[in-house]
């Protein structure tokens, strides 16, 4: 795990791998529940007996966005920020779902900081790719590159 303790740690790490996090299983309660929240109940996400026989898969897939929506917690074991006022979600470049999760499958989050820039003495705006692994998959189920505010 890597601390980012100051902007000059940020600066110092661009381009360096920060880690990569636990694997997580994907369940359907979780995805059910996901699927409440977000008021988005397509068959191919809830209804287990269709997917398993119309699907490609064979089975459920998690959301897209239920995969987005855990890096946050994925990548936690990957780095942290030390002697922090503040870190906010301040947007995304881009964000790719390359390979469907399916229900039961696991996955993690594989973390880079690919830019660092100084906003203000005590501020910086970090740019982390995220490579969300699939288990036992070459490609990865998502790409993102996430940008957090960093208040010192």
């Amino acid at each position: 795990m890597k601390v980012l303790a100051s902007i000059d740690d940020a600066l110092g790490l661009v381009g360096q791998e920060l880690g990569a996090g636990n694997w997580k299983q994907i369940d359907q309660d979780r995805i059910n529940e996901f699927a409440d929240v977000t008021e988005d109940h397509q068959w191919i996400h809830v209804d287990v007996e269709r997917a398993k026989a119309e699907s490609p898969q064979g089975a459920t897939i998690a959301h897209g966005f239920l995969t987005l929506s855990l890096i946050p917690a994925l990548s936690r074991d990957n780095y942290t920020f030390a002697n922090r006022k503040r870190a906010l979600n301040y947007g995304s470049n881009k964000v790719r779902f390359l390979a469907p999760v399916t229900v039961g499958s696991r996955i993690r989050v594989r973390s880079t900081l690919t830019n660092a820039t100084k906003i203000s003495d005590d501020t910086v705006d970090i740019t982390v790719r995220h490579d969300v692994e699939l288990e036992g998959s070459e490609k990865p189920a998502a790409v993102a590159e996430l940008i957090t505010r960093v208040i010192f």
